[in-house]
């Protein structure tokens, strides 16, 4: 019985490390290609700024609150921030795990269930929202001029990643600050769909330079470099 025992241990830790191994793998080769590679300039007075901003780990898609192409106030209202600041003029929207994203506001506020449930995608989702006044460009923050027409389709994305998209559900008495709100959103998060894979997805939508596929930020800004 023993010496099966640590035959189904050997057997479980190889196919671990193997999993891992690969997942690594891919996850490296696929996050240095690029799609859309061949994007056209877009010129200063005809695009729309959008910026893709990581805190170092997460990736938000920051866009204008209002243009001719969309006013995200009917949607995302300061109302909902604690600060109530109507002189934003930016917003971001990160997807990600529901729970983590309400029930750990520090690492070390971490469950074991909260993280197993985002792994295996068992759980449900929000996108967390926040209100800014104009960004600075830096290393964790990238401006990017998109045409209104791939404004419309990120526009579109974002707006499908709501449970409601047309009158997104605010999650009341969640905010990690005075400017931001949390919604219900559509979709799970895990290992292989994070929340720096939807961003990702949010520049392929816009027909702008991304991964063929990633889950870590860098994935994303390593094409923006």
């Amino acid at each position: 019985m023993l010496k099966k025992a640590f035959k189904f241990l050997g057997w479980t830790l190889f196919g671990i490390f193997t999993f891992l191994f690969l997942y690594t793998s891919l996850l490296l080769i696929a996050s240095k290609i690029t799609v859309n590679s061949d994007v056209v300039e877009v010129n200063e007075k005809d695009g729309i700024p959008i910026y893709i901003l990581s805190n170092g780990v997460h990736t938000d898609i920051v866009v204008p609150i209002v243009t001719e192409v969309k006013d995200w106030r009917n949607e995302i209202q300061f109302s909902h921030t604690q600060a109530k600041d109507t002189l934003a003029t930016f917003v971001a929207f990160g997807w990600g795990d529901k729970g983590f994203y309400l029930h750990t506001p520090e690492w070390s506020d971490l469950k074991a269930s909260t993280a197993l449930k985002a792994v295996f995608g068992v759980s449900s989702s929000a996108m967390h929202t926040t209100f800014f006044k104009p960004l600075k460009e830096g290393e964790n923050c990238k401006r990017i001029l998109v045409s209104k027409e791939n404004y419309q389709k990120l526009v579109a994305y974002i707006s499908e990643s709501f449970n409601n998209p047309t009158n997104p559900e605010w999650i009341q008495g969640y905010s990690y600050g005075v400017k931001d709100a949390f919604y219900e959103a559509k979709g799970s998060y895990s290992l292989f769909y994070t929340c720096n894979t939807w961003a990702n997805c949010a520049l392929k939508a816009a027909d702008q330079k991304a991964s063929l596929w990633t889950v870590y930020d860098k994935g994303i800004f390593c094409h923006y470099q």
